[in-house]
């Protein structure tokens, strides 16, 4: 059984139909990309999933429960996390405080000390700027504190969307590098992605989406060397 599992998933923003019908699924410890282009749909999706947006139709399946109807909190607590478009940090607190936000399930204190050597140890800038406020950080600074406050919930199945937008190629690597390492220590993660060539490269298995319609589906390496994706999103 996959560990998330979308079926016929219909979304509508007033009048118009936004997703049309899609399905895909994400195996325990897969990492699986969404790629297509600006207003495909890839982010309604996301939203949908975390609870954010309820769908007309269709049905999420999460580690064998239906949450189509689930606060966004109490999925959270079952084990997915999101790391959302545009970060979203709360950039009033320092970067200490944002992670500490991002452990609010757990009440082991020891548990939190740890997960939080854990997220320092992955991002040392972070170590470093513990006790900065966060909207005062760079634009990669504040991706990375996305990252790790996500960690902190100890996520059994990650979402990331958009995660390398804004930034420079140097810190697009590093954000990659992040993922890859995140994904061989045993997290499923489900990547939405711009950057086609790099999601693909990483990816166990990958879908197209066009005008909210899964239109093309395969492994990574497959996608990569498919004709109409190499012509829409990787310049070939």
């Amino acid at each position: 059984m996959a560990l998330l599992e979308v079926n016929n998933l219909e979304v509508f923003y007033g009048v118009i139909r936004a997703i049309k019908g899609i399905s895909f699924y994400v195996e325990e410890g897969e990492l699986v990309t969404l790629i297509g282009a600006n207003g495909a749909g890839k982010t309604t999706t996301m939203q949908s999933v975390m609870g954010l947006i309820h769908p007309r139709a269709g049905e999420i399946i999460y580690d064998g429960q239906k949450i189509n109807n689930v606060p966004s909190h109490k999925i959270v607590k079952l084990g997915m996390t999101q790391v959302p478009e545009g970060r979203r940090i709360f950039a009033e607190l320092t970067v200490y405080e944002n992670l500490l936000m991002g452990a609010f399930i757990e009440k082991d204190k020891s548990v939190v000390k740890a997960d939080m050597e854990k997220v320092y140890e992955l991002f040392p800038r972070l170590a470093e700027r513990r006790n900065q406020v966060a909207g005062t950080l760079s634009g990669g600074e504040q991706q990375m504190l996305a990252m790790g406050r996500a960690i902190m919930s100890r996520p059994k199945l990650l979402m990331l969307d958009e995660p390398s937008m804004g930034l420079s190629p140097l810190l697009v690597d590093l954000v990659f590098d992040i993922i890859k390492q995140l994904h061989r220590d045993g997290t499923t993660i489900l990547l939405v992605e711009q950057n086609a060539g790099k999601a693909l490269d990483i990816s166990d298995r990958a879908y197209v989406l066009e005008n909210g319609v899964i239109t093309l589906q395969g492994t990574g390496k497959e996608l990569a060397e498919s004709d109409s994706v190499k012509k829409a999103y990787l310049g070939g």
